[in-house]
């Protein structure tokens, strides 16, 4: 057990030095079993955190991030988190102003996380198999940059289903209701 805690602290920190020696604008921290985001890493970072557009911290055992996180990557552009047992997002998340591309895909949301509708820039929001009933069609519909918006495999409800349609000018995917996703 601990030669594997240690396998995959290492993981972490070769990956983290590659963003940095490298000057890359990605940070890749996908499936390094992280149950949260290495409060060590803002220090690491810090110097390059202005320069990271993408974050991939999909795979892992993330349950929540913290408002830091949002704030010091406030120049991201995509964000991928699914795979996760996130159930919300902070506050913060509206530090975001550039984000264009959020994965939110098989997390445990049951509220759609409304923050991500004063994003001005977002372009694509994944919430794939979550447990999400209700969205806000409206909010959704007066972001200014909103092509797609992924909610297959979530019990919405048929208000949702009903309303959306004429109201939205994006691609809003929906399963069948009562469709269940397919088992990995």
């Amino acid at each position: 057990m601990l030669k594997k805690m240690g396998e995959a602290v290492a993981r972490v920190a070769r990956k983290v030095n590659e963003t940095v020696e490298s000057g890359s604008d990605t940070l890749d921290l996908a499936e390094c079993k992280l149950v949260s985001f290495p409060i060590g890493i803002y220090k690491v970072l810090r110097n390059v955190s202005g320069q990271i557009h993408l974050i991939t911290l999909a795979n892992n055992e993330l349950k929540s991030l913290t408002s830091k996180f949002m704030t010091t990557f406030s120049q991201l552009r995509e964000l991928h988190l699914e795979g996760n047992f996130l159930h919300r997002l902070p506050s913060e998340v509206s530090a975001l102003q550039h984000l264009k591309a959020i994965d939110l895909s098989r997390n445990q949301f049951q509220d759609f996380p409304e923050q991500l509708t004063s994003l001005p820039a977002l372009e694509t929001i994944n919430l794939e198999e979550n447990e999400i009933v209700d969205v806000p069609v409206e909010k959704l519909a007066a972001m200014p940059a909103l092509r797609s918006i992924n909610l297959r495999f979530n019990p919405l409800n048929a208000e949702v289903r009903v309303i959306a349609p004429p109201l939205i000018k994006f691609d809003m995917l929906m399963s069948p209701e009562g469709a269940r996703a397919p088992l990995p």
